[in-house]
Parts: structure tokens; C-alpha cells; sequence
């Protein structure tokens, strides 16, 4: 591995956890495209490798911030993780078998469509 390779990683990876932790975002909205048009991955392995990334270790530290300032909602959290380690099962399963332009489209309209609810919705 390069260092340029090396370098453009570590940038992902700072630009993600900033946003992350500013505002909630980080694996598909910045690790993945920063991925593919970076780094030329496949949208594969760009989604494998963001998942990967965000195991538990990556969020720690920013969940503890907000813990300590009482904007937590741990039972919700719970809740939601255990249908994530399922959901994500069976969305990988499912993604694993489109092809691999399909599903790339797919993952543009979702941005597009949340991007275009939150710029307009209330």
C-alpha cells in the first residue's frame, strides 16, 4: 500500500468521523463514495469496506459525548442495533446478488431522495 493510498484512507477516515459526530452521518454518505471515486473500488467492496470500518470501535468515543450530555436514548439504540445486526444480514444477502451498476443506482436515488426530504421537509 501506498503512502498516497495510506493518506487518502486517513482522510476518509477523518472527514467521516467529523461528520459523524457533528451531524450523524459518515459510512454511506462519506466512506463509500470517498471509496469508489477515490480509491476505485467497486461499490462491493466499497459497502463491504465501510461496514467493516464501523464496528463498534469507530462510534465509541463520539456515543460517550453525547451519553455524558444526556442525549442518549440507550433502550432506542438497543432496539434498533439488534434489527440493524439482522437487517444488515439480510441486506447484504440481498446486495451480494444485484448487479453491481443496479446497485449502485439504488444507492444514489435513497441519497437523493433523503437529501431532497430533508431540504424540503419541515
Amino acid at each position: 500500500m501506498s503512502l498516497s493510498v495510506v493518506l487518502i484512507l486517513i482522510t476518509i477516515g477523518l472527514v467521516a468521523g467529523i461528520f459523524s459526530g457533528l451531524i450523524g452521518i459518515g459510512g454511506a454518505i462519506i466512506i463509500i463514495p470517498s471509496l469508489i471515486f477515490f480509491l476505485g473500488m467497486d461499490q462491493y467492496e466499497a459497502q463491504g469496506t465501510s461496514l467493516a470500518t464501523l464496528l463498534l470501535p469507530i462510534g465509541l468515543l463520539a456515543v460517550y459525548n453525547y451519553y455524558k450530555a444526556g442525549e442518549l436514548n440507550i433502550k432506542y439504540a438497543m432496539i434498533i442495533a439488534g434489527a440493524f445486526f439482522i437487517g444488515g444480514y439480510l441486506g447484504s444477502k440481498i446486495a451480494l446478488n444485484l448487479p453491481v451498476e443496479t446497485l449502485k443506482r439504488i444507492f444514489a436515488l435513497v441519497l437523493m431522495f433523503i437529501a431532497i426530504k430533508m431540504f424540503l421537509g419541515k
